[in-house]
């Protein structure tokens, strides 16, 4: 048995990985959304930082590259509320349904 510890796919400490981009990212609305409402759901004591991470971490490797770093945050997120049961997974679903419905119709 190897004392080596198993690297999980979000940890690239140490990993040869390009360029890191330096310049400013403006935000977009919806970031900074996200962005306060992990703030009143971690002043209101309904969610913790490293219960954020903890559900960044526990994303399938497919999800963890595909997803961006705050639309990682608002999948932990999510997934912190339903596991609290602050929501559930239809009023999660029913609002992603009713808000893709929107989006088409604008269309």
């Amino acid at each position: 048995m190897s004392d080596t510890p198993l690297r999980r796919h979000h940890d690239m400490g140490g990993l040869p990985a390009g360029r890191v981009e330096r310049a400013d990212h403006v935000l977009a609305a919806w970031e900074k959304e996200v962005d306060a409402l992990l703030v009143l759901l971690s002043r209101q004591g309904i969610i913790r930082v490293d219960e954020l991470r903890r559900g960044i971490e526990a994303l399938p490797p497919d999800a963890y590259d595909r997803l961006g770093y705050y639309e990682r945050w608002i999948h932990s997120i999510t997934a912190a509320l339903v596991e609290k049961g602050v929501l559930t997974q239809a009023e999660v679903a029913d609002r992603v349904a009713t808000i893709a419905a929107r989006e088409e119709a604008e269309r």
